[in-house]
């Protein structure tokens, strides 16, 4: 079983930075993509960035330039600075990562983190 566990949510002004992290433990052989999902009250969750095992990253068109993901695949970590934070960036914010449990064989499974509650406000 995978385990990920988030942390760095929290209460910011308009215009404040946050930097969240997700570390997976568990047993698996490596685990591939890793991303940031936020849902906000009322609406669906959406994929905020994502980021391979190799680095290459994409990012919601409201967050670019803003907010920067990347991961320490030593530490099976994955992170999310967010700069520039707005009211509209408040949400409760979940890590995924798409693992391979093991070397056999392609399968790969879907894990979720706990959520860590993002709130921007004055």
């Amino acid at each position: 079983q995978v385990q990920l566990v988030e942390s760095g949510g929290g209460l910011v002004q308009p215009g404040g930075s946050l930097r969240l992290s997700c570390a997976a433990s568990g047993r698996f052989w490596r685990i591939n993509n890793m991303g940031w999902y936020r849902q906000a009250p009322g609406k669906q969750r959406e994929l905020v960035a994502g980021i391979t095992s190799g680095g290459s990253t994409n990012y919601a068109d409201s967050v670019k330039g803003r907010f920067t993901v990347s991961r320490d695949n030593a530490k099976n970590t994955v992170y999310l600075q967010m700069n520039s934070l707005k009211p509209e960036d408040t949400a409760v914010y979940y890590c995924n990562a798409d693992v391979r449990p093991s070397a056999i064989g392609s399968y790969t499974k879907a894990y979720w983190g706990q959520g860590t509650q993002v709130t921007v406000s004055s």
